[in-house]
Order: structure tokens, then C-alpha cells, then sequence
């Protein structure tokens, strides 16, 4: 029996592609164990149990940016969460480490290579996070979700997807996503979402936007998020939700998309041949812009910076543009040949790699 500890957490953009992997390997072979890292705070504490996964936890240690009390602390902290990882190995007898990133991937990543057991990794963001450029220098294998990410010996892999997003055929389920969210399955649908909290910039313009849009004869799906601050128009043919946990038929019945660039984002709509304009997250290390940057290459989207994206650029560009319905054909095509649908099996098969492979 193989024993797999998944390390990551703290964010959609590792638990997602963590859990993918998960399912994958507990699909392929029941007896398998599947164990996951993660904190008692992060995103995985609630998703992972739900899943039906043992998380095993280690308190979250961040590396410290700036002189302070914690940066002090660092050092005998972070050797604690090594050792805590190196008996969690031995005592499960962990055949192989897969990371994802994110706090708790790095003293996995140390504790397997004392242990002298494999490791995989998979970094979600063109632009790689800490922990797996460390990572990946011991790494056996090493797997991306964009062409070009920086990192020592990596593979192209594309993103591990949600077993519904990977399977969806949105041809069949138009029908049931129109019935779902109350629009017509027969008219072009413009999906925009910032993510699950919502993007105030995305909803402020796509809400003062909605009379334009719909001149074009599209039907909008505006998922606002959790932290809205904009109110419904009001408009048939304009629906505004919070929150939507049937992205599957979001996707379904989206034709075009307004987004953020998140990595899971870029890569879902990608995968399913969604063109889209991306308004990449202002704040932070600028990794949203080159997650977004392949699909654009390709022709299958449009990048605007965030302070740009205003009423005044959609009438300019977004009204335009889902007037030409063979440049949407186009684009759509063109999203379609820079996405990746098997990403899952592409990690896991460098999971089988890094395990015939063993310890460096």
C-alpha cells in the first residue's frame, strides 16, 4: 500500500489542485493512503475533512519579510515544524511528498529530504511562490500550471481540476445551468466574477456597465461575491448573485468572461475554451498578469490593469467586441489550444514519477 502525504494549503489556489490530485489517486487505487498537510486555520481545515481526508496539521510559520518578535521566533519555530513533519513521516510511513505550496510545503519539503523520502511538487502561479523554489532545487519531479513558470526542472502540466470542472461538457448542461440561474439557454451568456469575495473594481464596472452590455443583446451572469458592495440593476436578462456553488454551470453557460486572473481561474476557462478580459489583482507580486499571459498570447483573452477597467473601457472595448460574434468564435478557439483538461493526470503521473525515482 502507498502512503501519500499532500502538503499545502492556506488558499483556494493550493487546496483546489491539492484536493484534485487527492481524489485522482484515492480513485485509481482505494487502498492507498492519502494523508494531507496543512494548518488548523487555512482553508483545508474545513475543505479537506469534508473531502473525507486525514489533515494532519502543523502551525502556520511564515517566513518573516521585516525585523520583529516573530522574526526572532522564526528560526526554533520553523525547526520544530521540520521535526514535527519527519515523525508524522515515519509514523505513517509516507512513501512519497506532493506540495502545493504555501506555509506548510517548505518544512514538508526539508523534513522529506532528511527522511530521504521523494518528493513531487506543483506550482499553481507563473510567478512561483517561496516555498517551491526552494522545493523544487531537491525535488524529483517538478510540475507547472503555465508554460515558462521559473522554476529548476520544471514540467508543464497544466492545473489539476475539480473532477466537475474536468468532466463538464457544456454543450449538455446549458439547458440545466439556464433553468438553474434563470437566464436563456438560446442567448450568449457574459459571466463575470471577481472569485469567492468578490473584486470591488470588477463589480463596480460591470454593475455600472449593465445597460451598455445588455444593449449588446447578451444576457450577464454577475457573481459579486460575498463582500458585494453594489446593488442589483435590476435589468431582465441581468442576473446578480453573491455566491455560487455550482461554478460547473457557471462555466456551462458562460460564453465570454470578465475575471480576476487568478491561477484556477485562468486555467478552468482555458480549459474549457471560455475567452475572457482579465483585470488581474492589483496588490501583491503581480503573478495574476503572468498567469493571464499565455491565454492572452494565444489570442483567447484581453488584459487590462485593474485601474482601467472602468465603464468608459467596456463601452470602448467589451460592447464592441460581443457584437463580433465570429471574433468570440475566435477567441473561444484560441482559449481552448492554450488550456490544459487532463492536468490532474499530468501531476500524478510525475507523483509516480518522484516515486519510482526515490530520494535524491
Amino acid at each position: 500500500m502507498t502512503t501519500y502525504l499532500l502538503a499545502g494549503g492556506g488558499t483556494a489556489g493550493h487546496v483546489n489542485p491539492l484536493l484534485a490530485v487527492a481524489d485522482r489517486l484515492r480513485e485509481r487505487d482505494p487502498d492507498a493512503q492519502v494523508l494531507v498537510l496543512g494548518t488548523a486555520e487555512g482553508l483545508e481545515s474545513r475543505l479537506v475533512p469534508a473531502r473525507g481526508y486525514e489533515l494532519l496539521t502543523i502551525p502556520k510559520v511564515p517566513f518573516p519579510r521585516r525585523p520583529n518578535r516573530a522574526a526572532v521566533a522564526f528560526p526554533s519555530t520553523f525547526r520544530r515544524s521540520i521535526r514535527t513533519v519527519r515523525e508524522l513521516i515515519r509514523e505513517h510511513g509516507v512513501d512519497v511528498v506532493v506540495g502545493f505550496g504555501g506555509y506548510v510545503a517548505t518544512p514538508a519539503y526539508l523534513a522529506a529530504r532528511a527522511e530521504k523520502v521523494p518528493v513531487a511538487l506543483h506550482e499553481a502561479n507563473a510567478k512561483p511562490g517561496l516555498a517551491n523554489r526552494l522545493g523544487s532545487r531537491f525535488a524529483a519531479t517538478v510540475g507547472v500550471a503555465f508554460e515558462g513558470t521559473p522554476l529548476h526542472e520544471a514540467r508543464f502540466v497544466g492545473m489539476p481540476l475539480r473532477r466537475e470542472i474536468e468532466q463538464l461538457d457544456r454543450a449538455v448542461a446549458r439547458a440545466e445551468a439556464a433553468e438553474y440561474f434563470g437566464l436563456d439557454a438560446g442567448r450568449p451568456v457574459l459571466l463575470a466574477t471577481g472569485g469567492s469575495l468578490g473584486a470591488r473594481r470588477v463589480n463596480a464596472t460591470v454593475a455600472g456597465s449593465a445597460l451598455a452590455l445588455r444593449s449588446t443583446g447578451w444576457q450577464v451572469l454577475h457573481i459579486t461575491g460575498r463582500a458585494s458592495e453594489v446593488s442589483d440593476p435590476g435589468l431582465e436578462g441581468y442576473r446578480m448573485i453573491d455566491y455560487c456553488d455550482r461554478m460547473d454551470l457557471a462555466l456551462a453557460i458562460a460564453d465570454f468572461a470578465l475575471s480576476r486572473a487568478g491561477a484556477a481561474t485562468v486555467s478552468e476557462l482555458a480549459a474549457l475554451g471560455i475567452p475572457a478580459v482579465y483585470v488581474p489583482y492589483p496588490v501583491g507580486n503581480g503573478e495574476q498578469r503572468f498567469n493571464a499571459a499565455g491565454v492572452v498570447e494565444a489570442g483567447g483573452g484581453i488584459l487590462v490593469d485593474d485601474a482601467d477597467f472602468v465603464p468608459s473601457w467596456v463601452d470602448a472595448h467589451v460592447v464592441p467586441l460581443l457584437a463580433e460574434g465570429s471574433r468570440v468564435a475566435a477567441m473561444a478557439s484560441a482559449a481552448a489550444s492554450a488550456g490544459v483538461i487532463d492536468g490532474t493526470d499530468r501531476m500524478v503521473a510525475l507523483v509516480d514519477e518522484a516515486l519510482g525515482a526515490g530520494a535524491p
